[in-house]
């Protein structure tokens, strides 16, 4: 990773989400020379349209096709940010006039903390309604709102799109399918307060900062968490009112609370002014290699270490276990008994949608894994207490 891109990408969100004076060093790394690979990371992170807004501030963009594509970005952000805006009010009012009870979630109630609402990007809405309330509120999207179906309901949410192609997760519980997470995940309405005269509750500060967490560090052992999480974290941290101990508390319980700990302190060295330790600097470079969804590199080096060895990998990925199955098709959770057939239609699943492709270079990947990487991703996740199975 070529440190002066990464040097001027964390120098200009911090000058545009967290305030910071730009030094006349960081001036003085944003050459145009860097600029297509500062493009390219800062994209893979869905920070370009921030990275351009400082770029812009700097005087640096002007006419030529790469400052085109910065500015496309920053737009798209603000475009994207209107049509989810417009479909959440709607949204919140059907549910409302329904009294279904609902909490919003992730970047919904985050992004209220950026200087714009559009800088805190979202590929989707979440919303969290109680079980017995998930097949009166999809009806009334349907009916209502002409929200559509997309699949098969999995183990925390189903997936509904609007006529202007709106991606809305509508969540019945927010657990991870992680035991060690579900725990304390299944009692989140017990961590909620409700708004005055709405059936809209928000969870508590302490319970937010936890549930943040705990879904970065199911993506940061799925292959990578993005930089997204970790500047959220830190204007969290740094705009609400909350009790520390019972947010360490909840991920001790959990067992994620030297992640929390060690994602507080890189977020710190990102958008502050700490310095990089060891760990932090490993912790960086498997983030930023990653892109914003983690990739599969990291994702195989985690679950070659898990099943121990590349042949035992294979043989995961071909039958896939009960939990893990049971994401892709429910009716498990009632007839057990049924999950040799449904290992069989998962095959024909991957034939019928196009994943032959995607799984030979799979395979690729899984084959030329060196065995060092292996180690040193499972020498990183040990250090942040995340080597429990999943």
């Amino acid at each position: 990773m070529n440190e002066q891109v990464t040097r001027a990408m964390f120098a200009l969100i911090r000058h545009v989400v967290c305030g910071a004076e730009l030094t006349e060093g960081d001036k003085a790394g944003i050459t145009p020379e860097i600029l297509p690979q500062l493009y390219a990371l800062s994209k893979s992170h869905d920070m370009a349209h921030i990275v351009a807004q400082g770029l812009s501030d700097l005087g640096l963009l002007g006419e030529d096709e790469l400052s085109q594509k910065f500015q496309k970005q920053q737009m798209l952000a603000i475009y994207r940010y209107q049509k989810l805006n417009y479909e959440l009010e709607r949204i919140y009012q059907i549910l409302e006039d329904a009294k279904i009870p609902f909490i919003p979630l992730k970047g919904s109630v985050i992004r209220k903390y950026y200087p714009e609402p559009w800088m805190r990007t979202s590929c989707d809405i979440d919303i969290l309604v109680h079980e017995e309330n998930l097949d009166q509120a999809i009806e009334i999207l349907q009916t209502a709102l002409h929200y559509k179906i997309d699949g098969n309901r999995n183990y925390h949410d189903i997936s509904l799109f609007s006529e202007s192609g709106i991606h809305l997760e509508l969540h019945f519980n927010i657990q991870e399918n992680i035991d060690n997470l579900d725990q304390t995940l299944s009692q989140v309405w017990e961590y909620t307060l409700p708004i005055e005269n709405t059936v809209c509750y928000l969870q508590t500060n302490e319970f937010l900062l936890f549930h943040h967490i705990a879904h970065a560090s199911y993506h940061f052992v799925s292959g990578g968490c993005g930089v997204r999480p970790l500047l959220d974290l830190w204007l969290l941290r740094a705009h609400l009112s909350y009790d520390e101990q019972q947010v360490i508390d909840l991920c001790t319980k959990c067992g994620i609370a030297r992640f929390y700990s060690e994602m507080i302190k890189l977020s710190k060295v990102w958008f502050g002014e700490e310095s990089f330790d060891l760990l932090t600097k490993q912790m960086s470079d498997y983030i930023l290699k990653a892109g914003v969804y983690g990739n599969i590199e990291n994702k195989i080096a985690i679950k070659q270490n898990q099943k121990g060895g590349k042949i035992q990998y294979i043989i995961s990925r071909i039958w896939l276990p009960y939990n893990s199955l049971r994401q892709y098709y429910p009716i498990l959770n009632r007839h057990k008994w049924l999950l040799p057939i449904m290992e069989i239609c998962r095959w024909f699943r991957l034939l019928r949608k196009g994943g032959v492709k995607s799984s030979l270079h799979e395979l690729n990947v899984n084959r030329t894994m060196s065995q060092e990487q292996v180690s040193e991703t499972a020498a990183l996740l040990q250090k942040l207490g995340l080597n429990e199975s999943r």
